[in-house]
């Protein structure tokens, strides 16, 4: 199947009609803005001109614009997911008592990844920038590492571009079966070439690569930065020639980062690597010591992202990653002060956390100065959560109904670079009927090729024996 062909069957799945570009006036909304100079407004309005945000504060007047209501809403910028592999999105929950990383991978990479067409990376990739939207994530960093062909890449990107969502596409080396080695990592220019010059402003290249020299080389020629699975004291040791070599740097985004010696953390800081954490997926993947690095990254002075990971086993919101974090580093910094340690950590608060899905993670993206806050000048990538929901009414604390409260359903309106994404509680010129059949097709393939009986009641992934 080309990649022509794929598009033309798929893309019927969400109206490519583009919006026009417009200004629209949120009005009267409780604003969190994350940025320290604009501040958080009780009641606030906010204005849209085509793709940036042109103004915040009380009752702004803008002839012609667009109103949208924000009574009785909290108005934040759109979070940021630093770390999902986006093509495992029709995976959802096949393994959800998965308690190793083994038990993830025969899940994923040693079974079905092994027979992904171009057509299934669309479906997963799609399915899972959707879920995001829906869940008030507007930007991911896609850790694509199922990148079998030309095919495969091209149909990840077209998905992205597809839902609208804003992403740093990181393809990778898959790590078991078939692919085209031969061309890896040269397909990163021909990626490059075709869809990042400049056209399109929502997804950028990277690359996701395990500790290789000769590989990262070739991601600094094109100028992309390089994504890394590293945790444990085996990786890190690895660490120091790199560093001494001058080739640990800016461009470098480390996943998970749990179980570090001090020393690793020294060499992070020191040469600006950006960093994220998985609170869950530590946990329930058994990842070294199993406890997410969130405190660790703290203590060395680095403010990481938050990441979600995989939707295989669990959820794929970080509203669930801020309450783990938050709950996690509540109580081991209480077990540190019952125990009388003389260093035990503070209790972290919301706005930490709070910042680590937005500001923070835009760092880690690379798009700081494009994303994570409501500022003047920065795109318009928002999100809108209803208070007067059941769950969440009455919001005596806006951060409190963000952090510790809210989930997708109460989030009205999601709006990516000026777009609109989820309005009134669902996705934009989505077609679930055609979403519904190709995830359906797609699963039946899958299942197929590995022999996968589908039990809906399974305590444990299995596959039929050889």
């Amino acid at each position: 199947m080309t990649t022509t062909t794929l598009s033309n069957a798929l893309r019927s799945i969400i109206s490519k009609a583009p919006q026009s570009a417009r200004r629209l006036l949120i009005k009267g909304g409780t604003i969190v803005s994350m940025d320290a100079e604009v501040g958080n407004f009780a009641k606030g309005d906010l204005l849209i001109e085509g793709d940036k945000i042109v103004a915040i504060g009380p009752d702004i007047s803008a002839e012609g614009a667009e109103i949208i209501d924000a009574g009785n809403m909290i108005v934040m910028p759109g979070m940021i997911d630093t770390h999902r592999h986006a093509w495992e999105g029709q995976l959802r929950r096949i393994n959800p008592n998965s308690s190793t990383l083994e038990d993830y991978c025969n899940g994923t990479h040693f079974s079905f990844a092994k027979h992904y067409r171009p057509a299934d990376m669309y479906v997963g990739n799609l399915l899972t920038a959707l879920g995001c939207i829906d869940a008030g994530i507007t930007t991911i960093i896609d850790n694509s590492h199922n990148a079998r062909s030309a095919e495969h890449s091209d149909a990840a990107v077209e998905a992205l571009l597809d839902a609208g969502i804003r992403a740093v596409h990181a393809p990778g080396a898959p790590l078991a079966g078939d692919w085209d080695k031969d061309n890896w990592p040269r397909d990163l220019g021909r990626l490059k070439a075709k869809y990042f010059n400049g056209d399109q402003p929502l997804v950028t290249l990277a690359m996701m690569s395990q500790i290789d020299r000769e590989i990262w080389a070739e991601a600094r020629k094109l100028e992309l930065p390089i994504v890394t699975e590293f945790f444990g004291r085996t990786m890190a040791s690895e660490l120091d020639a790199l560093f001494q070599d001058g080739l640990l740097g800016t461009d470098n985004i480390f996943n998970h980062c749990t179980d570090l010696p001090d020393a690793t953390w020294e060499m992070l800081r020191e040469a600006g690597v950006r960093v994220n954490v998985c609170p869950r997926s530590d946990a329930h993947y058994a990842l070294e010591d199993g406890v997410c690095s969130y405190q660790s990254a703290l203590n060395h002075g680095m403010k990481p992202g938050l990441s979600v990971d995989n939707e295989s086993s669990y959820s794929g919101d970080l509203f669930m990653e801020m309450r783990v974090a938050f709950y996690l580093q509540r109580s081991m910094a209480q077990s540190c002060r019952h125990h009388g340690h003389s260093h035990a950590p503070a209790p972290v608060m919301m706005q930490e956390l709070l910042s680590a899905a937005t500001i923070d993670g835009a760092a880690v993206a690379g798009l700081a100065d494009k994303v994570g806050s409501l500022t003047v000048g920065k795109q318009a990538d928002i999100v809108m959560i209803r208070t007067d929901d059941i769950n969440l009414y009455p919001s005596n604390n806006a951060l409190g109904s963000i952090v510790h409260a809210a989930q997708p359903g109460n989030i009205d309106t999601v709006i990516i670079g000026g777009q609109m994404r989820k309005r009134f509680g669902r996705i934009v010129n989505l077609d679930m009927a055609a979403l519904e059949a190709a995830t359906e097709e797609s699963r039946k393939h899958l299942f197929a090729e590995t022999g996968y009986i589908d039990d809906p009641f399974a305590e444990t992934f299995s596959l039929p024996a050889a």
